[in-house]
């Protein structure tokens, strides 16, 4: 492929207050995916940001383990962003303020998760009906934190109540740092064609630097929805899921217009080891042999035997025995015929 001149080639990195990101290509906040351990995988394969899972505004429920475990950054590299959710004003405030102090960098604040939980507590996308709590809230948690807010919503409630423009503009108002689309209305959930367009013209309704989000899957799609929506960078969520390494291709992509060669089975079987090492600290050795199983699932997903794979592994209860399977599922010697296959 013929590498992309000078002027085709996409901006390199993203200005947000005093941080410049490189590259301009960022992992989504997902709840019980985008925990530390795999924020700083991301990070360590190319990722310019990962933002955290969200946290509750209300810290009345913060004194639980899997809380105090989603306020972990100890060794994370920075900028660290977290991602608070809640409707009340004061609440978010109060969550973004305790948050920096435990080291947050960046404050993202949650308007589009389309959970039906969420969304019946009037928090997540269903903030986007009340555009004067919206304006409420983000003066708030801007006026309470002297690092930068950043904002993530949807184009709308549904089709018919498409108000990105209007709550970027409030957020723009309101000193909000940057704004995060993901290309659905909440009624669309994770299903049907993203709205592009609407996320164009949510960056031409603005200044602030906005991110294009939602089904961005390879290199090649993340410069074609840079390039029809003027995005500033790119959130990758569910396609970081079982390769992590795509933030690198990704930024390697934008930069040269040429396709990095796949990774190399050792390399994976490092990866995956490395994680799977990760995860065990982390949450220990029950919660973490657990945990790990939804990500050797996505990390075996494309490879034949998989499901064999699986079987197994979710049934071992050690780390010791999950992490030799996976080293012998992923060893490129262990795997040469289905290499040559």
């Amino acid at each position: 492929m013929t590498a992309l001149s000078a002027a085709q080639r996409p901006r390199t990195f993203m200005q947000l207050g005093p941080y410049s990101l490189f590259p301009p290509v960022f992992l989504a906040p997902m709840a019980g995916v985008s925990d530390r351990p795999f924020r700083q995988l991301c990070r360590r394969l190319g990722a310019g940001l990962a933002v955290a899972e969200m946290v509750s505004a209300d810290t009345r429920l913060w004194d639980n383990r899997k809380t105090r475990l989603r306020l972990d950054h100890a060794g994370e590299p920075g900028p660290r962003s977290v991602q608070i959710l809640g409707a009340d004003p004061q609440q978010m405030a109060e969550a973004a303020r305790l948050n920096v102090e435990r080291g947050a960098q960046i404050i993202d604040i949650n308007m589009g998760c389309p959970a039906k939980k969420v969304c019946g507590t009037q928090a997540g996308a269903a903030l986007l009906r009340d555009e004067a709590l919206v304006g409420r809230i983000l003066d708030a948690v801007v006026n309470a934190v002297t690092a930068p807010v950043t904002l993530k919503i949807r184009t709308g409630w549904d089709l018919e109540h498409r108000n990105g423009v209007a709550i970027a503009r409030i957020a723009e108002q309101a000193g909000v740092a940057a704004l995060t689309v993901h290309g659905r209305s909440r009624a669309c959930g994770y299903t049907g064609p993203v709205d592009y367009a609407a996320i164009r013209a949510i960056q031409q309704a603005v200044s602030i630097p906005v991110i294009a989000n939602g089904d961005i899957d390879s290199p090649e799609q993340a410069r074609r929805v840079l390039e029809q929506t003027g995005a500033d960078a790119v959130m990758i969520g569910r396609a970081a899921q079982g390769q992590p390494w795509l933030f690198r291709e990704i930024a390697h992509y934008l930069t040269t217009g040429e396709r990095l060669p796949p990774p190399e089975w050792a390399e994976i079987s490092h990866w995956v080891a490395e994680h799977l090492h990760s995860l065990y600290a982390f949450y220990g050795e029950t919660a973490g042999v657990r945990i790990a199983r939804k990500h050797l699932g996505w990390y075996s997903r494309p490879w034949p035997n998989a499901a064999a794979f699986r079987a197994r592994v979710n049934s071992s209860e050690c780390s010791h025995e999950q992490l030799t399977l996976a080293r012998a599922f992923f060893n490129p010697l262990a795997n040469k015929e289905r290499l040559a296959a």
